[in-house]
C-alpha cells in the first residue's frame, strides 16, 4: 500500500474514532440516537475528501445507534446513508467555496429532509415529533464545527493540504 493510501485510511479511521467518542455524548431529544457523532465527520472535510468524510459519518452514526441499542433496527441503514449524503454535500460545498450556504443546507438536509422517509415508514407523527429535536441536535453539531473549522483550516493550510 502506498503512502498516500495509507494516510487516507489512517485519517479516515481517526475521524471515525472521534465520531465514536461523539456518539456516546447524547443530546437529549425525542430521537434517541441524536449525538455529537456528526461533528467530527463534518469537520473532516477540511482535510479529507467528501467521500471519506462521509464514510466517517456513516461509521459515527452506526456507533451512535449501537450505543443507543439500535432503536430503529435496520432503518439505521437509511439514516447512515442519509448521514453520508449530508456530509458529502457539506464537503462538496466546502471545497467549492460555498462557505455560507453549506451551513443552512446541512441544517435543512439533516434536520428536516433526512427524517422525511420515516413519515411514510413509521408515521407522520414520528416525523413531526422528530422536527422538534433533530434540527436542534444538528445545530449543536454544526456550531461545534463552525467553532473548530477555522482553526483546523489554518493548521491544514500550513501542512500539505487535504487528502483526496
Amino acid at each position: 500500500m502506498d503512502r498516500q493510501r495509507l494516510m487516507k485510511l489512517t485519517l479516515t479511521a481517526m475521524v471515525a474514532a472521534i465520531c465514536a467518542v461523539g456518539a456516546v455524548i447524547k443530546i437529549p431529544t425525542f430521537i434517541s440516537t441524536a449525538a455529537l457523532d456528526s461533528a467530527p465527520a463534518l469537520l473532516s472535510v477540511v482535510f479529507l475528501s467528501p467521500v471519506l468524510a462521509g464514510v466517517a459519518g456513516v461509521i459515527g452514526h452506526f456507533i451512535s445507534a449501537l450505543t443507543s441499542g439500535f432503536p430503529y433496527g435496520p432503518l439505521h441503514i437509511i439514516i447512515a446513508v442519509e448521514m453520508f449524503i449530508v456530509v458529502w454535500v457539506f464537503g462538496v460545498m466546502h471545497n467549492k467555496g460555498m462557505h455560507f450556504w453549506k451551513w443552512p443546507v446541512a441544517l435543512v438536509f439533516n434536520g428536516v429532509v433526512a427524517p422525511l422517509p420515516f413519515y411514510f415508514i413509521i408515521s407522520p407523527a414520528f416525523y413531526w415529533a422528530s422536527l422538534t429535536s433533530l434540527p436542534l441536535a444538528t445545530l449543536i453539531n454544526l456550531v461545534i464545527v463552525a467553532i473548530a473549522m477555522p482553526i483546523l483550516s489554518k493548521v491544514f493550510m500550513r501542512k500539505e493540504g487535504r487528502v483526496h
